[in-house]
This record gives C-alpha cells, structure tokens and sequence, in this order.
C-alpha cells in the first residue's frame, strides 16, 4: 500500500527528507507570516506585482497559506501522497517535479486569473502529485497496486468536487493537475520497479 505510513517520526524524516524539508517550510513561514505581516506580504501571489517584476511569486505562493487548516491540510496531503513519489523518483527529480507543477499552477493563474487577487498555498503542486499519480493510473499500472488506485481515483473526485466553491484557486488546481500528466511521461515512464 502506497499511502500507509508506519513509520516513526526519525525514520519519516530519513526516508522522506525533500518532503519533510518541504512541510517544514511550509509550517515555519506560516509561523513567520503569522508573526509579520510583511513577510506574509512578500511571499503571496499577486499577478500585478510579478507584471512589475517580482518573479519570486511564482514560486513563494506554493509554501506560503492563508490559515491553519490550510496549511495542515496541504502538509497532510504532501506527508500522505509525497513519500512514494520520492521514493519513486528520487530526491532530485521529486523536488524538480513538485516545484515544476506549482510553478506551471502559478503560471496559468498569471495569464489566466485575476490580477487584482492574491493568491496562496501548495494546493497546484499537491493536484500535480494527483496528475503524476492519475498518469500512473493509466499508463503504468505496474507501478501501483490496485488498493492504492482506488485510494487515489477517490482522492482526486473528492479534490476536483472541492475545488468550485468560493475562494480556491481552481485554475491553480486544474493546471497543478494537468502539469502532473504532462510530466507523467518524462517522470514515470522511466521508472522500472514495480510496486512501492
């Protein structure tokens, strides 16, 4: 089963270092923006300011949130559905791709969304995971097992029902999720063990 965790917390951190370095970055700016109002200022997504400039928000948004929830939602997501990946692709290559998707998410809000909203949080890099998984799903079934395909088909549902409702980011999640496909066939098709 891909999505089972059972080890402890020193063993998750040795085993999963990028996303384990990934949601602690997420959880000390939250801190930090919590604590300044500045810092949270600089890291948010704003198509004006990256139109002035400050490419940095391409990338900043994808570990900074909005709330509490928001960021234990999406750093329960990355700990349930990143370590297989990593595992998978190796460290390199899973920070290239989580980085890659939510940079792509935060590239189609830039031409596609609002430019007077600020946007934030690593939900376009979590539904790139779901795309590389959805990738796997159909193209490299011998990758994951059954149990695991269906945990995920239901995960993906739930996340794509969730996704029209006042203040998400749908353009995020939807181009999050097709990055993910997209890098399916660059990513995973190398891939030659079967299972996790």
């Amino acid at each position: 089963m891909f999505f089972v965790r059972t080890e402890s917390f020193q063993q998750f951190i040795r085993l999963y270092p990028i996303v384990s370095i990934i949601v602690a970055i997420n959880l000390v700016l939250f801190i930090l923006s919590g604590f300044s109002t500045y810092i949270g200022s600089l890291v948010v997504g704003q198509n004006l300011l990256i139109a002035e400039g400050e490419y940095w928000r391409f990338i900043t948004p994808i570990f900074a949130h909005g709330g509490l929830l928001h960021v234990l939602f999406n750093s329960f997501s990355l700990v349930l559905f990143g370590p297989a990946l990593e595992h998978m692709l190796g460290k390199f290559k899973f920070i290239l791709a989580y980085l890659s998707m939510g940079i792509l998410a935060n590239v189609a809000f830039y031409f596609l969304g609002n430019d007077y909203i600020q946007h934030l949080g690593a939900s376009g890099a979590i539904f790139g995971i779901f795309g590389l998984y959805a990738y796997m799903i159909f193209a490299r079934k011998d990758l994951i097992d059954s149990q695991s395909r269906q945990i995920i088909i239901v995960f993906i549902i739930i996340g794509f029902l969730t996704t029209f409702r006042p203040g998400i980011n749908e353009i995020a999640h939807i181009f999050g999720f097709i990055s993910g496909v997209a890098l399916g066939p660059i990513l995973i098709d190398r891939i030659r063990q079967t299972y996790y």
